[in-house]
């Protein structure tokens, strides 16, 4: 099921859908399956993301959810081109979920369904760019499991493959009854049908099946129930008829025997020694038509954040009270400055009708109460007098001058209080002028000089940023982290140890062993009798580069100092377990961001 429709739309949500999950706001329905449903929502800063929420059945299922924790926290190591990466999840509530880029563009089956089989040159840069996912992904201790034509998004720029991992969590659960198959078979390794262990060797496998209907619209192994297929993957070869020679080489990649076949960085030479042109990946290595449902998919995304963004803030503006109706403009009290009495030459005017004065004698002063007035027909408005408001005067009768305001002695005797102080305040300068003099003709004639005494408003020490902790950061061997991510995510292409920004990295170096540093070579390892704190990280300066891995054990503390100026506080929690084809480290982090200034050469 496409995700757009032939208009351009996405596909509203269906009744029982959540409208929420956490802080996003779905906006759409992109596809459901096996393991669960996937919306459309946005990042804060408008960036589309792709959340899968899993089945009912499945999260009520223990071994299955500590799997899928499990899993997720191995696919948020992989940073790849050709993989959407892992931007958000929850693993502990009611419905787990699992946030991933949105991929604008169809999946490989879709595309293949409505446009037909591929090109040569497609095929070759598809093939070449799904090994390069699969290289990362292995790389990070995960085998796919579940690798075919609906798992292979076709964006402008080249493929993309997702849902690398999850099918593992689901590979050991109680799912009887639920009608949920792990695999799908048409496109599983013989391995895995007869039930034996899954390697990095099945992915291949299912990656020359997915080549083969890329590049032919049809599977190696033909059509049919699912027992019948799984048969013929089993027992029989592969139908690779139509397929153009430059493509022979997927043969190796559906050998019987796992050993016999190519790794991925193989496959990915294969297909630049059959290219008749380096393969290069670009915004036209799709046909033409396949590229128009990519637009249309980048048009409806783009125009779904802009009626989304338009709800919102009409949402908005109609809990806001209305705006204030401008009515009869009235007169205000004099401005008067109460040190010198003096009234200004006009009043302001304000919006707002008039109350008359209570009825009196002329000489009765009032003082206007808050509030809306109104002035009844027949009355004269009142005018300002120093004292106060006064009783209109009948006409022909003359307005009488402002009062003289009364003599008052006060101001006199606190401006010479004023000039007082002013006076004694000048001599008190002119002594620490010469006092200053003094002391610097007294150090230079001593030859040595004087250092300034300090600021009399010294400036306000700042205060200490708050911590940030994150658990259970997993570091792959020659990959880094950096403490300015939150949360830090492990990033790197083999040389973590020399990048400027590796705040703390892990590396398997052949010569000295495997190691835990930071680029800023300000490691510190901390005794077990020291409590780790962010004055502990700054008063220590028994700095290392490196701490080799022998000398950590669980519990152990590190403090690293970055050259950006935030300091972390590392809890070593452990390696890779027994048996996991994946090496990493596992710590616990917590950092003060901006702790110090930043190191500037």
């Amino acid at each position: 099921m496409s995700e757009v429709r032939a208009g351009g739309q996405f596909r509203p949500l269906e009744a029982g859908d959540p409208t929420t999950v956490a802080s996003y706001r779905l906006s759409a329905r992109l596809g459901s399956g096996g393991m669960g449903t996937v919306y459309l929502s946005y990042t804060p800063g408008g960036h589309p993301i792709a959340l899968k929420t899993i089945r009912p059945e499945l999260s009520e299922d223990p071994e299955f959810r500590r799997r899928f924790k499990q899993e997720v926290q191995a696919a948020q190591r992989v940073q790849g081109l050709y993989t959407a990466p892992v931007l958000d999840h929850d693993t502990e509530g009611t419905q787990p979920w699992l946030a991933t880029a949105y991929v604008p563009g169809p999946s490989l089956h879709a595309a293949v369904a409505e446009h037909g089989a591929l090109p040569l040159n497609s095929v070759l840069l598809l093939l070449a760019g799904v090994a390069e996912a699969l290289s990362v992904i292995h790389g990070a201790g995960i085998v796919h499991r579940d690798l075919k034509p609906s798992n292979v998004l076709l964006a402008a720029d080249g493929p993309r493959v997702i849902d690398f991992g999850i099918a593992r969590a689901a590979d050991a659960t109680a799912l009887t009854g639920t009608g949920v198959s792990i695999g799908t078979p048409a496109f599983m390794s013989p391995e895995q049908a007869a039930g034996k262990p899954v390697t990095p060797a099945s992915d291949v496998f299912a990656l020359g099946q997915v080549a083969v209907f890329a590049a032919r619209g049809s599977g190696a192994y033909g059509d049919g129930p699912s027992h019948a297929v799984l048969y013929r993957i089993v027992h029989e070869e592969p139908d690779l008829s139509g397929l153009a020679d430059e493509l022979r080489f997927i043969e190796r990649c559906l050998a019987k025997d796992p050993a016999d076949r190519p790794s991925p960085a193989e496959v990915v030479a294969l297909c630049q020694e059959a290219s008749a042109t380096p393969l290069v990946q670009s915004g036209s290595w799709l046909p033409e038509a396949i590229g128009a449902d990519i637009t249309r998919r980048v048009s409806a995304s783009a125009d779904l954040l802009a009626e989304r963004n338009q709800a919102a803030a009409a949402a908005t503006s109609a809990t806001l009270p209305p705006p204030p109706t401008a009515p009869v403009t009235q007169v205000s009290s004099p401005s008067v400055d109460h040190g010198a009495q003096t009234m200004h030459a006009a009043p302001t005017m304000h919006s707002g009708p008039v109350t008359p004065p209570p009825a009196g004698p002329p000489s009765t002063p009032y003082h206007p109460q808050s509030g809306p007035h109104t002035v009844p027909t027949g009355h004269q408005a009142p005018y300002p007098q120093p004292g106060g408001w006064q009783q209109p005067y009948p006409q022909g009768h003359p307005r009488p001058l402002p009062l003289p305001p009364p003599r008052n002695n006060v101001g006199k005797w606190i401006g010479i209080g004023v000039a007082a102080v002013f006076g004694l305040g000048l001599l008190g300068s002119c002594a620490s002028i010469v006092q200053s003099i003094t002391d610097s003709s007294s150090g230079s004639s001593s030859g040595t000089s004087t250092g300034s005494g300090g600021s009399s408003a010294e400036s306000k020490p700042k205060s200490d940023p708050k911590p940030v902790t994150f658990k259970g950061v997993n570091i792959p061997a020659d990959y880094y982290v950096r403490f300015a991510d939150s949360p830090p995510a492990p990033v790197g292409d083999g040389d973590a140890p020399y990048r400027e920004d590796a705040d703390l990295y892990y590396t398997t170096d052949m010569i000295v062993g495997k190691q835990v540093g930071s680029s800023s070579d300000k490691v510190v390892l901390l005794n077990n009798s020291q409590k780790g704190s962010l004055e502990t990280c700054r008063s220590e300066t028994r700095y290392t580069e490196n701490v080799k891995l022998g000398q950590l054990s669980k519990g152990l503390q590190l403090c690293v100092r970055t050259d950006s100026g935030h300091i972390g506080l590392v809890t070593f929690q452990g390696t890779a377990p027994s048996g996991d084809p994946s090496d990493y480290v596992s710590v616990d982090i917590t950092v003060w961001r901006n702790a110090e200034e930043p190191v500037t050469d």
